[in-house]
């Protein structure tokens, strides 16, 4: 799968618009989730879930410490990110969350909300996100960023997902996020080696 949404507002891109979608913009930290998950959810016409403002607060302050988080630590932020996207799915709302979601494992418990969720995976090189988060005020610092790039398990290509470059301006790069999508939304299956450059 494929992100890359250039339709206007309020356009799903799943084949089944009926029903409430979800879209997890995920990836390391630093990658811009947020910078790309807002504009897509207001072109989308969907709801918007920053995925860290769902930690416990234990989470924060470790990470604030500088020390990397442990599965036990991530699976009751995971459920609460479930549970978040049930109800907004419960009223009606199809949305697009913020989750680094790095291991396979985590995005299978993410899809217990819905199977049919799409990842868009923004990926790049490690020295770009590294300055990128030196610059920016978060309880994540660039420090911890080695350990998350060491814990990332790709999308696989039986998973919903699509991978965008995000070397490109930010402009370029909710762009090709649109596009992915829509092409996504054309075919209503994963494709094979999905990314766009």
């Amino acid at each position: 799968m494929r992100p890359d949404d250039s339709r206007p507002a309020g356009d799903d891109p799943s084949p089944t618009g009926d029903a409430p979608r979800t879209v997890i913009v995920m990836g390391v930290s630093g990658t811009g989730k947020t910078s790309v998950a807002v504009p897509l959810a207001r072109r989308l016409g969907w709801t918007f879930r920053e995925g860290d403002d769902l930690h416990p607060q234990a989470n924060i302050d470790k990470m604030s410490a500088q020390i990397p988080l442990t599965d036990a630590d991530r699976w009751p932020w995971l459920r609460r990110i479930v549970e978040a996207i049930r109800t907004e799915h419960a009223a009606g709302r199809s949305v697009v969350v913020t989750c680094s979601a790095l291991r396979r494992s985590y995005r299978d418990v993410l899809r217990e909300a819905d199977p049919e969720m799409v990842f868009v995976h923004l990926s790049g090189d490690a020295g770009m996100i590294a300055a990128r988060m030196a610059g920016r005020l978060h309880f994540m610092k660039p420090d911890m960023l080695q350990s998350q790039l060491a814990t990332l398990e790709p999308p696989a290509d039986d998973e919903r997902y699509v991978t965008v470059d995000i070397s490109a301006s930010r402009a370029e790069v909710n762009e090709k996020v649109t596009t992915a999508l829509a092409s996504l939304a054309g075919t209503g299956r994963p494709s094979p080696n999905p990314s766009s450059a």
